[in-house]
């Protein structure tokens, strides 16, 4: 039986067969970016952080429910599809016991690799990917990328996870953490859509396996769906649920590892209601998906506002405490901010901002 059918079934199949689309509108003018409604973003984050996805650990049927409505919801706005498998990256992962008796997730190295280990220890992941080509020849090689990891951390009886219950409530929904930030890519993609095409290609990315140390990211880096060579910047979205004070309040946000690139800077100059991180003894910059690209010396940061609240990793990080209101404006603002991004001159490292891996990247 092919890969695809034995892997993913037949909800893959489905969306790889009517993956199309159609083609972006070109307009001849550029519009003014449209206001996203409170309703509309609550509307998508009641689907991502519903019950019955489980707190969408990845590998189980909760994140697989979440990867499809995700692919729908790139197909329906007609993004092209960027994966392996029509809007999909397939990630290798597999499960080990630790010597504590604890179920861990690791990313093999290769789908070769994975094919030596027993298919009862194989865990089903994939990114979600979907492309919004760019409308300058002259930039025809350069892309931006923008994402957020759509895994969480699973429901209590769950195998390998580490949901931490709260009552009678045995599910971490992750409403906040991160499908506040899918819900902005996906909000971000469809204002791009709707109006004239960004000059740059616009790669719009959900990843698998953050919560167990970036193991999508850390594929997709391997494995790209355009060359990492084009990729001018990279504005990962995560936690935008719920305002942080010190940031200014309501409608405005923080950029992990401002002053290492010009990126903050220059949205900043443009309006954007942008600040520097303000807790950088948390170290955020390293701890998410952008850090995986950072290393490959791709300008990449992370735009939030955890505000550091305590529903962080418990289940009751549910859609009933995000500040809709807010929300929106953080989305409006980053639409801004990544039409900036497709549109203007590229960002750079500032002397000793970029990372430098522990040992030697090929």
């Amino acid at each position: 039986m092919p890969l695809a059918r034995r892997f993913f079934g037949p909800s893959l199949l489905l969306l790889t067969a009517c993956s199309g689309g159609t083609a972006p509108k070109t307009a001849a003018a550029p519009v003014p970016a449209p206001s996203v409604t409170p309703a509309e973003v609550m509307t998508l984050l009641g689907q991502l952080s519903d019950d019955s996805l489980r707190g969408r650990l990845t590998g189980s049927p909760g994140a697989f429910k979440a990867a499809v409505l995700i692919a729908r919801e790139m197909q329906r706005l007609g993004l092209e599809p960027a994966g392996d498998s029509g809007y999909f990256q397939r990630v290798p992962l597999f499960r080990v016991t630790d010597t504590a008796g604890r179920v861990r997730v690791r990313l093999a190295a290769s789908w070769a690799a994975l094919d030596s280990i027993p298919s009862d220890r194989r865990v089903w992941a994939v990114n979600v990917l979907g492309r919004l080509p760019g409308a300058d020849p002259s930039l025809a090689a350069e892309h931006i990328l923008i994402d957020a990891h759509y895994d969480h951390i699973g429901a209590v009886g769950d195998p390998g996870n580490y949901c931490r219950a709260m009552g009678a409530d045995s599910i971490c929904n992750g409403a906040d953490d991160d499908a506040s930030g899918v819900v902005a890519t996906l909000k971000v993609a469809q204002a791009l859509r709707g109006g004239s095409r960004p000059k740059r290609t616009v790669l719009f990315a959900t990843m698998t396996g953050e919560e167990l140390g970036l193991l999508g990211a850390h594929w997709y880096v391997e494995h790209p769906a355009l060359p990492i060579s084009g990729l001018v910047a990279n504005l990962e979205i995560e936690m935008i649920g719920r305002p942080d004070s010190l940031a200014g309040g309501a409608g405005k946000a923080w950029l992990t590892g401002y002053d290492k690139s010009t990126m903050g800077d220059r949205l900043a100059a443009a309006g954007i209601p942008l600040v520097a991180d303000p807790r950088p003894d948390q170290e955020f910059f390293q701890r998410s998906d952008n850090y995986a690209l950072a290393l490959r010396g791709v300008v990449a940061h992370t735009l939030s506002s955890f505000n550091l609240h305590d529903d962080y990793h418990r289940a009751t990080d549910d859609i009933s405490r995000v500040d809709a209101a807010h929300m929106a404006a953080v989305i409006d603002a980053t639409i801004r901010a990544v039409r900036l991004l497709a549109d203007g001159p590229r960002p750079e490292w500032k002397p000793s901002g970029r990372p430098q891996p522990a040992r030697p990247v090929p």
